[in-house]
């Protein structure tokens, strides 16, 4: 389980096709930190780490994760960030992040605002997912807030520190991001349709 609260941006610094699955190097500066079968989050994917180094580790996406996500977009150089598994006797300072992506969206519009920024996103309504105002988001594994919410779109505002400290800054028009939506709001919903039809 995450948080939505980034540790670290690490850089995809190889890729390597095996069968229909990717396995990814990253260079970050979690690297020494990490171990073996250790859960980290990538842009809001949970991966398992299967190899490490001093400067960087090993993950592999099967094809569900690629056709779930944009993990199948990324290049040698992109961006990518991390947060590492909450501890059990962590703070919980964002939202329930369980690394499980519901599905993509795209970036539709950026605007800087004097000192932040408003990000647009639009998805595909027709899965069955939802946004709430003021309910919160996992976007590339950025735990947010939702405001001008719609059926199939929303819109966040980012603060300096997480447009700096997030690939956030990378991010523009058109570009495609992992959505995780709310778990609350997922089995609430589960629980109404099933219960109350």
């Amino acid at each position: 389980m995450f948080t939505g609260i980034i540790e670290s941006v690490g850089e995809v610094v190889g890729i390597e096709p095996g069968g229909t699955n990717l396995t990814f190097t990253i260079q970050s500066e979690l690297a020494p930190e990490l171990k073996v079968d250790q859960s980290v989050s990538h842009n809001g994917v949970c991966l398992t780490v299967t190899d490490t180094g001093p400067d960087r580790y090993r993950v592999t996406a099967v094809d569900e994760t690629l056709q779930k996500t944009n993990l199948g977009e990324w290049k040698t150089g992109t961006k990518v960030n991390l947060e590492r598994c909450l501890p059990a006797n962590g703070r919980f300072d964002g939202h329930i992040v369980q690394g499980h992506v519901d599905q993509t969206a795209v970036c539709t519009a950026v605007q800087s605002r004097d000192g932040s920024w408003l990000y647009d996103f639009a998805y595909d309504a027709g899965t069955g997912n939802f946004t709430v105002e003021k309910g919160s988001i996992s976007v590339n594994g950025v735990s947010l807030t939702v405001f001008n919410a719609t059926d199939s779109s929303f819109r966040v505002a980012i603060i300096p520190y997480t447009y700096a400290h997030t690939n956030f800054h990378a991010l523009r028009i058109s570009d495609r991001v992992n959505l995780e939506f709310d778990i609350l709001g997922k089995y609430l919903q589960k629980i109404v349709t099933r219960h109350f039809k």
